[in-house]
């Protein structure tokens, strides 16, 4: 069992047991139920990974509500690209955090940025107020933004537990310098969650050198569509043939693996 305490924001924050709490990016069911079989803490429940993850149907979260044995955070992004957002985008997106609250689903995971490329307070507020005792992690829109210690302070204030982030790099490896920089920054006023390209050979490095008490990662693995019967003339919404007979799932000795070597590095709380 993962002990936790909480910040003033509601975040959990390891206070004995395992470490890092590890959480898992997924798509769908199949890949949650891989992730809990295999050591997660939690899970990150999107869709279209492939778009850096989408909000998940209702559907998807009921039944995930009903398989669960491990917390899950819903994403709620009504679309792939930049987070700037319309208003209708946004209202949907109030509505969607007000349907996971309703429902009882452990947290949400948001993002809003102004044009200038800052945390939209207005709007971050809004849906942690929406969220009410939900959990609520900023995901990688922080690390779009133009000045990373300024950003956290602003999340800080919205009230947001943890935030997401590769240290504005491609990846953890590359970004670990701000990772620590951002770890000793937030204290214990919100919970830097590391992320990007952690594997087997990186992840006890990348949480000794950051300090790091939680961490995230997608474990994909490609494999090929189940279809016999294979139409070569078209593929759907513009995909290339090959995409279009290949699934992704979670690989679930991948998440086994990483744990396991990112928790070579347990020490006490």
């Amino acid at each position: 069992m993962v002990l936790c305490r909480r910040n003033r924001n509601g975040a959990a924050i390891l206070a004995s047991g395992r470490y890092p709490l590890v959480e898992i990016c997924v798509e769908g069911i199949d890949g949650l139920l891989a992730a809990q079989e295999n050591g997660a803490d939690r899970v990150e429940l999107c869709a279209s990974l492939i778009e850096g993850g989408i909000t998940p149907s209702y559907g998807t979260i009921r039944e995930a509500l009903r398989r669960a044995t491990i917390p899950f955070h819903v994403i709620v992004r009504p679309r792939g690209g930049d987070f700037l957002y319309s208003e209708t985008e946004f209202a949907s997106m109030l509505a969607d955090v007000a349907a996971c609250r309703e429902v009882g689903v452990a947290g949400v995971v948001v993002g809003c940025l102004t044009a200038d490329g800052r945390i939209d307070e207005d709007r971050v507020a809004a849906l942690v107020t929406a969220a009410g005792p939900l959990a609520v992690t900023c995901h990688r829109a922080f690390d779009m933004t133009r000045d990373p210690s300024e950003a956290l302070e602003a999340l800080v204030r919205c009230g947001v537990g943890r935030v997401l982030t590769s240290g504005q790099r491609d990846s953890a490896e590359e970004g670990a310098a701000l990772l620590a920089r951002l770890v000793k920054q937030a204290g214990e006023r919100i919970v830097v969650m590391g992320c990007g390209g952690l594997d087997p050979g990186n992840a006890a490095r990348i949480v000794a050198a950051t300090g790091l008490k939680e961490i995230h990662f997608a474990a994909p693995r490609d494999v090929p569509s189940r279809m016999a019967f294979r139409n070569s003339r078209i593929g759907m919404g513009g995909t290339s043939l090959d995409r279009e007979y290949t699934s992704t799932i979670t690989d679930g000795e991948l998440v086994a693996a990483t744990i396991a070597a990112a928790r070579g590095a347990d020490r006490p709380a």
